[in-house]
């Protein structure tokens, strides 16, 4: 039996290699070095466009180190490359990029269990096969995988910021629905005139992020950035998503704009800026968004982006495992599952061969806990979400589990030595 594993990116790259030292024997394809995306110009497998792609490497303060030390404890090969090729960069975990693509190119093609297939594929295989084709999966594999899953396949990535809760000000935000409905599914950012006049007017003047040339001519059809939709007149936005009838505080009082926070998650620790896609450039976004008083020391969990992106409504299409419902050895894996940025697709392949692996064996699949960071990614993309969009790693997300510390500074380092603890312990189940 042969496993096809379909894309040489990441978490392609991940799964073919665990699959392969896991015993099995392996079918890599790829579009490259025949054909290019136009996201990609290197032959080797695992390419990255800059050489900080991978971010922050201290477990202890960032979100990304901590899930690169979890990929390290399950036997990660986009660590050993990044080990291998790292270069200066004082916190972040840089790479040569072309050290990097060639050790993990090496290491699949003088594998004796992996055979690599140049060409497209452009019908979903049949099981066990794992599809990591990225965001800009080929139109004929993009058709096979919408079929599949009907309505659940998106091609493009318009998403708004998000914000932890404990950050936002209270003094200026108050929970509840329209009409006095009542509830805390929202939390709501009030705005006098002065202010929501300054916010309107800093918004439209502020830098925007370039699009690809593969982006241009696409995005603006699937979503209105809000700068876009702020540019069409001062009062588009009030009432627009900013729209303030049917809000009042606890002591009823009436406000001139609303911007409108919606939980992210479960947990309540982290919040969406409703009605706020945007292609503001990210630094630009913490700046025009700091104006609104509840969001002036707001710390973002992640900035909104544009582009385009096929990926799958996974909530409705996949199980925590990766694989797809009804399916169980039908996986998927990458930035097309719903999770944003290298390490996450990393990631994603890993773990959705550790599930392979586990149920070619004859047993049962088991998630990580969601106090980790692999855990939280893999409830990210599993758990109900009417408005799913693709997640990176950040403490947000992580289930608290009880922690009530105040200072972020120890109360991440306590999710993190939390996390490694119960991600070392998950390795030794996995070998049970």
């Amino acid at each position: 039996m042969k496993i096809k594993v379909v894309g040489g990116g990441l978490a392609g790259s991940e799964a073919a290699y665990y699959l392969a030292q896991s015993g099995y024997d392996v079918e890599l394809w790829d579009i490259k070095p025949s054909r290019f995306t136009p996201a990609h110009s290197d032959k080797n497998f695992g390419e990255l466009v800059c050489s900080n792609s991978l971010k922050g490497n201290d477990p202890l303060s960032n979100a990304c180190g901590l899930l690169k030390e979890e990929m390290r404890t399950i036997g990660s090969l986009t660590m050993q490359a990044a080990e291998y090729a790292r270069i200066p960069a004082g916190g972040a975990l840089a790479v040569d990029r072309d050290k990097f693509a060639q050790y993990i190119t090496e290491k699949l093609t003088a594998h004796p269990h992996i055979s690599i297939v140049c060409g497209e594929v452009k019908e979903v295989p049949e099981a066990p096969c794992i599809v990591a084709t990225g965001p800009l999966t080929t139109d004929a594999l993009s058709a096979s995988i919408g079929h599949m899953l009907g309505a659940n396949l998106h091609f493009y990535d318009a998403s708004a910021p998000i914000v932890s809760r404990e950050s936002v000000d209270m003094r200026h935000a108050f929970f509840g629905d329209r009409y006095g409905k009542g509830g805390d599914d929202y939390l709501n950012c009030p705005m006098d005139r002065e202010t929501y006049t300054r916010f309107v007017r800093e918004l439209v003047g502020a830098g925007r992020a370039l699009l690809h040339e593969f982006d241009k001519g696409e995005i603006f059809e699937g979503c209105m950035p809000v700068e876009v939709m702020a540019s069409r007149g001062e009062d588009t936005l009030r009432y627009g998503p900013f729209k303030h009838v049917g809000l009042r505080d606890g002591q009823g009082n009436r406000f001139y704009a609303v911007l409108q926070l919606r939980k992210e998650n479960a947990y309540g620790s982290a919040y969406n800026l409703v009605g706020c896609q945007t292609n503001l450039k990210f630094g630009e976004q913490k700046r025009v968004f700091s104006i609104i008083p509840a969001l002036s020391n707001a710390e973002f969990l992640r900035y909104g982006v544009m582009h385009r992106n096929t990926f799958i409504n996974s909530p409705q299409s996949l199980e925590a495992d990766f694989s797809l419902k009804g399916n169980p050895l039908v996986f998927f894996a990458g930035q097309m599952t719903g999770v944003e940025g290298y390490v996450e697709s990393a990631a994603s392949g890993l773990m959705a061969a550790v599930h392979m692996v586990r149920k070619l064996n004859g047993k049962q699949a088991i998630i990580p806990p969601a106090t980790t960071v692999l855990g939280a990614l893999s409830a990210h993309i599993s758990t109900p979400n009417v408005n799913f969009q693709p997640m990176n790693a950040n403490f947000g997300i992580l289930n608290s589990g009880g922690l009530n510390i105040r200072d972020k500074k120890q109360r991440y380092a306590a999710t993190a030595n939390r996390a490694l603890a119960d991600i070392r312990e998950y390795k030794e189940k996995l070998c049970q």
